[in-house]
């Protein structure tokens, strides 16, 4: 990342997605779709308002223009609705994480692939980390099938409050 880095210019495009990261406009759309069975394999819970899901995403506005925590909206070509969120998460560092939920109802249709996959590329091409971390709920078979799809091995197991995780590196695909 240079010191010109400009948060508002990158978008990143794929098949049926556009990927933009997160400004307040961004706020009340993203907040409709957290549901308690999305962040089921979070960390986090649902925030119980929108006044408390402002507190988390104002904590985001800073890391994002700073270029070191990217929460990118993933967002249909088609009509341009809000899709779910890709987090890349310590972004200059030489093994970002990756984080990922997807609405609801556009599950099994390969959306959370297809953003990870943009993120990847993308980040690969900008960034050029040694490779990316993903940390994903043991039994969220969806999540590691993305995982497992773009070339990553299970290099450790981690545990949570709420479920254990195996941690995915995937390969810079540019190396």
């Amino acid at each position: 990342m240079t010191a010109d880095w400009d948060a508002s210019s990158v978008e990143i495009k794929s098949q049926r997605l556009r990927l933009k990261l997160f400004t307040a406009v961004d706020a009340d759309e993203v907040f409709a779709a957290i549901t308690p069975a999305i962040t089921r394999f979070m960390q986090w819970e649902p925030p119980r308002s929108s006044t408390a899901f402002a507190e988390v995403w104002r904590s985001w506005l800073a890391p994002i223009l700073e270029g070191s925590d990217l929460h990118f909206v993933v967002r249909s070509l088609v009509d341009d609705h809000c899709l779910g969120l890709v987090g890349l998460h310590a972004a200059k560092t030489a093994w970002p994480e990756i984080g990922i939920w997807i609405r609801e109802d556009v599950h099994g249709n390969g959306i959370g692939r297809e953003a990870v996959a943009a993120v990847v590329a993308w980040a690969s091409e900008e960034l050029d980390p040694d490779g990316f971390e993903y940390p994903v709920a043991e039994e969220n078979m969806a999540s590691r099938r993305i995982a497992e799809g773009l070339g990553g091995s299970i290099v450790e197991t981690r545990s949570n409050p709420k479920y254990t995780s195996v941690v995915y590196r995937l390969p810079n695909p540019r190396r």
